[in-house]
């Protein structure tokens, strides 16, 4: 069997390809905008001088961190729409649920990882610095939103890229719920055409593509704003 790029190059192979690429993008996008105010909050919960806050931001990295992605996906599909109110579940059911929950898992699980990089960035700035804004008269979260944290998510963009990355790469998990983002359209295809190597090496491509365009962001960043001693 020879290798048949005309395969993936037009037609409705081609269409459904571009499809879950689409989704795959979007998948990340949500999630990326969801997961980083998120992770904002529970680093500045890890940090607050108010020790429930510091405990239960600590339970939630913990547990999150320590249990596979595979499994999230799976419970925020099949278990979280059980505990919910009927008229919410019915809602679900008659939507996207596959993408809903696909998001749900990605964001908790991407916040908690990106919220130990924004609290190692919070802890990387002079404690002098926080004793000065204190000294003004600023409050905890004064502090943090006008001082602290500018400089930290500055110095903490290199980590959240890479984050990023992981986050671009752990979309394709989403398959195994149903989410017909690239993985699960390459199957598709496979089992329509049986051209396996051809649909997964359109989704390696496109993978390996959107991989290193956000590698590259990462080095230009890097080039652009070497990290300083602050």
């Amino acid at each position: 069997m020879q290798f048949d790029l005309s395969l993936i190059l037009s037609g409705k192979y081609h269409d459904w390809l571009l499809s879950g690429l689409g989704v795959s993008l979007a998948l990340t996008g949500i999630t990326l905008l969801l997961a980083l105010p998120l992770a904002i909050a529970i680093a500045l919960c890890r940090l607050a001088p108010i020790k429930p806050l510091n405990w239960l931001a600590l339970a939630y990295v913990e547990t999150i961190r320590n249990i596979p992605l595979l499994a999230h996906l799976l419970f925020w599909y099949f278990g979280a729409p059980e505990l919910l109110p009927d008229n919410i579940k019915e809602w679900l059911y008659s939507g996207n649920i596959e993408a809903i929950s696909a998001v749900a898992g990605l964001t908790f699980y991407t916040a908690a990882y990106m919220s130990e990089d924004i609290r190692s960035g919070i802890r990387g700035i002079p404690v002098q610095q926080i004793e000065a804004a204190r000294a003004i008269g600023f409050g905890f979260m004064a502090t943090m939103r006008l001082v602290i944290l500018p400089q930290a998510l500055r110095i903490t963009i290199p980590p959240l890229i890479s984050q990023t990355l992981n986050l671009w790469k752990n979309t394709s998990i989403a398959t195994v719920i149903g989410v017909a983002e690239l993985m699960y359209q390459a199957q598709k295809v496979e089992t329509d055409s049986f051209r396996s190597t051809e649909a997964f090496a359109f989704a390696t491509a496109s993978y390996l593509g959107v991989s290193l365009v956000i590698t590259l962001l990462a080095a230009l960043y890097h080039h652009r704003y070497p990290v300083r001693n602050v």
